[in-house]
């Protein structure tokens, strides 16, 4: 993948991943909200490399 669809799928897993978080607390429900902080952890390793990528082109 290149950079911005890196970014992009890392922002989506962060939001997404946010979003089961939040919900896994409303519900009591510790395993959905387990899954969204590794989801939300996966996007930020996306955006990262995403970033790397940049800074490579960039040399």
């Amino acid at each position: 993948m290149g950079e911005f669809t890196d970014k992009l799928q890392g922002v989506t897993d962060k939001v997404v991943g946010a979003v089961k978080e939040s919900i896994g607390k409303a519900t009591d429900n510790p395993d959905l909200e387990a899954e969204g902080k590794v989801q939300q952890l996966k996007g930020k390793g996306e955006e990262i490399k995403g970033k790397v990528k940049g800074a490579i082109n960039d040399l």
